[in-house]
């Protein structure tokens, strides 16, 4: 067993541990980072881009079978989904800059110490990985997140699928379940059922994205069953068996009617939880809340000398946030002058066809919390571009205050995450709704409908 002294530790290599190991490494630190799978984290490898790059190509396949509506006749369309996993892996491959193993030779060619392999505490400032301890005086913990198994009977005998094995499948299968209706699983749901697999999407609440606008999600969910994606809530899965081949799924509905149905596959998608119990965090000190690592608004944990980033501190589990606390602890564990973590602006996105975009409040949200505003929105059949790419369903909502600042901003249709980029702007900016309404955007693009939202603000309020 070795023993190396370093002036930081990270651990993991995912989005927060990357931003993080490299901020440090600006610094001129020696840095350690630790990772027990592939370089990139859950996002590159299983999660974020090859979930999106399947579902650009099921959106293609979906759009040349629906060619006629343009007065295109294509004869037919079919998928290879060997060919279509390869693609994916290459692209996998290019963001990474090569393989896992290549990537991390870069980093060590950077300057940054790559060990692979689990890392504990075994006390305040050192850690066991395999079988070297390593130390530093600085620790930033960025392990990420696992998927949450929920305790059906029968479920681990009859087997499952998380994110991974999804992404992994060696075949399609012909009758798909989706436990979970959040994000995630309602990407995967589109995504399977492009690739004709019959999908159920199976949610034990009785809404589906229960984190986005009431409005919108409902729309985006009707739009998705006019497709055929079969979409229960209240149904809750009690027990798994695997009979003759397929799994036999007993759904309580109501919370008392029994039923059955029968699938090949049962994707698990019901939410993500820190991945810390390998870590041993009690031996450093380090605290746990219910949601994940108790931090402080620098990123500080309760172990003066740890900091924590992305995932693991129960947050918003998306990239983009990961990676700016990625880069925030890092500054701070440097810095006698450490900055916070500013939350009011977090975009996100549900990358179904159309995208669901949202920044800031909900309107459930803004009456829970007794906030006045008004709300003002355009939808996209008025929008010329809009009807001439035919993609027409959806709108944007903007939610805006007495003073005209955007409180929220809401997005259902074509590109409409990158519609999102205006909005989010001027939030983080406080640019007035008034400044949008008056900003001139290009004609003919879908950008319009953003500035013709606030338009109708701004003629409400002079209106009255």
């Amino acid at each position: 067993m070795s023993t190396n002294t370093h002036d930081i530790i990270v651990i993991g290599a995912g989005a927060a541990g990357s931003s993080a190991a490299n901020t440090a490494l600006s610094k001129g630190a020696h840095v350690a980072l630790v990772e027990r799978d592939k370089i990139g984290g859950t996002c590159l490898n299983y999660g974020c881009d090859p979930t999106k790059t399947l579902l650009h190509i099921a959106h293609l396949l979906y759009q040349v079978r629906h060619s006629e509506h343009y007065g295109l006749t294509i004869p037919s369309a079919s998928a290879d989904w060997s060919r279509v996993q390869a693609y994916t892996q290459d692209v996998i491959r290019r963001i990474r800059g090569g393989t896992s193993s290549q990537a991390s030779a870069e980093l060590t060619h950077k300057g940054i110490e790559v060990i692979h392999g689990e890392a504990r505490f075994i006390s305040p400032y050192a850690l066991r990985v395999s079988d070297r301890s390593i130390s530093a005086p600085r620790i930033i913990i960025a392990a990420g997140s696992q998927p949450v198994i929920p305790p059906v009977e029968g479920l681990a005998e009859a087997g499952f699928l998380t994110n991974v094995e999804a992404l992994a499948l060696p075949a399609l299968p012909r009758r798909l379940a989706v436990v979970g209706g959040g994000a995630i699983g309602i990407e995967f749901a589109q995504l399977f059922h492009r690739f004709d697999v019959e999908v159920t999407v199976l949610e034990k609440g009785e809404q589906l994205l229960d984190t986005e606008d009431r409005e919108m999600a409902e729309l985006l969910c009707s739009l998705l069953e006019k497709e055929g994606i079969s979409m229960q809530t209240g149904a809750e899965l009690r027990k798994v068996e695997f009979v003759e081949g397929s799994k036999r799924l007993t759904i309580v509905s109501g919370g008392h009617e029994e039923r059955q149905i029968e699938v090949d596959e049962l994707l698990i998608a019901s939410g993500r939880k820190p991945a810390l119990a390998s870590l041993h965090l009690s031996t450093a000190g380090v605290k746990e809340g219910k949601k994940g690592i108790e931090v402080d608004k620098t990123l500080r944990t309760s172990a003066p000398h740890i900091w924590a980033a992305g995932d693991v501190t129960g947050g918003y589990q998306f990239t983009h946030v990961a990676d700016a606390q990625g880069k925030l602890a890092a500054h701070n564990a440097f810095s006698s002058q450490p900055q916070t973590f500013e939350d009011r602006v977090i975009p996100w996105v549900t990358f179904t066809d159309p995208p669901l975009a949202h920044v800031g409040k909900t309107e459930e949200q803004l009456r829970q919390e007794q906030v006045q505003y008004e709300a003002t929105q355009m939808k996209f059949d008025a929008v010329e571009r809009a009807i001439t790419k035919g993609t027409t369903e959806g709108l944007v909502k903007l939610l805006v205050d007495s003073q005209g600042e955007i409180l929220g901003g809401h997005v259902l249709g074509d590109n409409g995450d990158d519609l999102l980029a205006p909005i989010i702007l001027a939030m983080q900016t406080h640019t007035s709704v008034e400044t949008l309404a008056k900003t001139i955007f290009p004609y003919p693009t879908l950008s319009e409908a953003v500035r013709w939202a606030a338009s109708r603000f701004v003629s409400q309020q002079e209106g009255t």
